[in-house]
C-alpha cells in the first residue's frame, strides 16, 4: 500500500506549495466574489458587449438571461413521476479478434414512482460489421474508434426518445410528470472539428430524437458532475478587461506567454464560483451557451445551462431552450432531478443504473467474441480464430 506520508515527507517543499496554493485559491474567491457584484451592476452592457465583439474574442463566454445573484429553490418534485435515462458502452473493433466488427450496448432505465408500475431495466446490443460502417468514417479522416463513440452518441438520443414517447404516448401514463435525463453535455463539442458530410450523420438524427421528445412534453435534461466549465467566469472577464473595447484579437494577441489582464482569477471554474453562493436545493441563474457549435443547432434546441447545489457538490444541468422557455415543464425538470440525486446518494440514480446495463465487462467481452465464433463456424466458415498475439495473451505460460 502507498504509504502518503511518507511520500509527502520526499518531496522538499510540498506542505508548504500546498500553503501556497491553497492561499492563492482562497485569494481568487475573494476577488472573484468582488468581481461578480461589479459585474452584475452592468450586466446588460457586458452582454450587449459580448454580441457586438463576439467574433474578436479568445474565449467563449455564456449569457446570463437572469440576475447574476439568482439563487432559487428548487420546488419539491411531484408526488407521481416517470424518469428515463439511457447510456452506451461498446466493444471496439480489433484486428486480433475472431472478426473486424463492434458492438455498441445502451442501457435502458425507466422508473416509476408513486404509481405501483414495474421499472424497465435493461440494455439493446448491436453488433456492426458492414463495410459502411467499419470503413465510412476513414474518407474524413476518423479513426474507427472515434466514429464508434458519435454513433453511441445518436443510438443514446435514439433510444431514450423511442423509450419515453413509446411511454408518454397511449396507452402510457401520459398525464404523469416525466423527465428524459443522459449523462453528460448536450453541447457536442466534438461535431466542430467534423467535416460537413460526417456531421450530417449525426447531429440530424440526435435532433429529431429530441425533437420527438419535445413533442411529447417530455423534458430533457444533460447531467455533468464535477463539471470543468468556465463559460459562466469567462463572462466575468468582459468586466475585467482593462482596453476601451474587448477586441482580444487587436488587444492581446501578442502577449505571448503572459496572462491576458481579464484573466485574474483563472483558473477559477464556475463550481467553485458558484459553490460560494448556492444552498443545497438552490439553483443559479440561467445561462445561454454560446458555444459556436450551437450554430448548428435548431433555434427550440439551442442549450441552456445553469448550476445546482444537489447537497453533494455544484451540478451543472442543461437544457434545450423549449424546456426553459416554459417554466413550469423547467421547474418540474428540476425538482424530479433532485430527488434522483437524494435517491442515489450523491448521484441520479437513473443515470447511475443505466451506466450499469450498459457497461461491458471482461468477461463480457470474452463471451461476445466466443459466441461469434459459434455461429460462424455453424454457417460453414473455415480457418476461425484469433491471432497468434490474442492467443498468447489470454493462455500464458508464466
Amino acid at each position: 500500500m502507498l504509504d502518503i506520508a511518507k511520500l509527502a515527507g520526499k518531496i522538499p517543499g510540498i506542505s508548504q506549495h500546498f500553503k501556497q496554493e491553497m492561499t492563492a485559491s482562497y485569494q481568487r474567491l475573494e476577488q472573484a466574489q468582488i468581481i461578480l457584484q461589479e459585474t452584475q451592476q452592468r450586466q446588460q452592457e457586458l452582454i450587449e458587449q459580448y454580441k457586438t465583439w463576439r467574433d474578436r474574442l479568445i474565449f467563449s463566454a455564456a449569457i446570463p438571461i437572469e440576475p447574476l445573484d439568482t439563487c432559487l429553490t428548487i420546488p419539491t418534485p411531484p408526488y407521481s413521476h416517470s424518469v428515463f435515462a439511457t447510456d452506451g458502452s461498446q466493444i471496439s473493433p480489433s484486428h486480433h479478434e475472431i472478426a473486424y466488427c463492434y458492438l455498441i450496448n445502451v442501457g435502458r432505465v425507466m422508473l416509476h414512482y408513486g404509481q405501483n408500475l414495474h421499472p424497465l431495466l435493461d440494455s439493446l446490443p448491436e453488433v456492426y460489421y458492414r463495410p459502411e460502417d467499419l470503413y465510412v468514417s476513414k474518407k474524413w479522416g476518423i479513426r474507427t474508434e472515434e466514429w464508434l463513440g458519435y454513433r453511441r452518441t445518436v443510438l443514446e438520443a435514439q433510444l431514450l426518445s423511442e423509450m419515453g414517447c413509446g411511454w408518454v404516448n397511449p396507452p402510457g401514463a401520459h398525464y404523469q410528470p416525466n423527465l428524459a435525463m443522459v449523462d453528460g453535455s448536450l453541447v457536442y463539442w466534438f461535431l466542430d472539428g467534423l467535416a460537413h458530410d460526417a456531421r450530417d450523420l449525426i447531429l440530424p438524427p440526435i435532433q429529431e430524437a429530441w425533437e420527438q421528445l419535445r413533442a411529447a412534453r417530455i423534458p430533457l435534461m444533460g447531467y455533468l458532475s464535477a463539471s470543468r466549465s468556465v463559460e459562466g467566469v469567462n463572462f466575468l472577464r468582459l468586466h475585467s478587461c482593462t482596453f476601451d473595447t474587448p477586441n482580444c484579437v487587436v488587444n492581446c494577441m501578442n502577449l505571448g506567454e503572459k496572462k491576458a489582464p481579464c484573466q485574474i482569477i483563472e483558473p477559477l471554474r464556475d463550481t467553485n464560483l458558484w459553490g460560494q453562493n448556492l444552498e443545497p436545493g438552490e439553483r443559479g441563474p440561467l445561462w445561454q451557451s454560446s458555444a459556436r457549435i450551437l450554430d448548428l443547432y435548431s433555434e427550440p434546441q439551442r442549450i441552456y445551462f445553469c448550476y445546482v447545489n444537489v447537497g453533494t457538490e455544484i451540478a451543472r444541468v442543461e437544457f434545450p431552450a423549449w424546456v426553459v422557455e416554459d417554466e413550469a415543464l423547467l421547474n418540474q425538470a428540476l425538482g424530479i432531478m433532485l430527488a434522483q440525486v437524494s435517491k442515489g446518494y450523491g448521484y441520479p440514480v437513473a443515470l447511475a443504473e443505466s451506466h450499469n446495463q450498459a457497461v461491458i465487462r471482461g468477461g463480457d467481452r470474452v463471451r461476445f467474441f466466443a459466441l461469434l465464433e459459434q455461429q460462424m463456424i455453424q454457417v460453414g466458415l473455415q480457418n476461425v480464430g484469433t491471432s497468434y498475439k490474442e492467443a498468447r495473451k489470454r493462455g500464458s505460460i508464466a
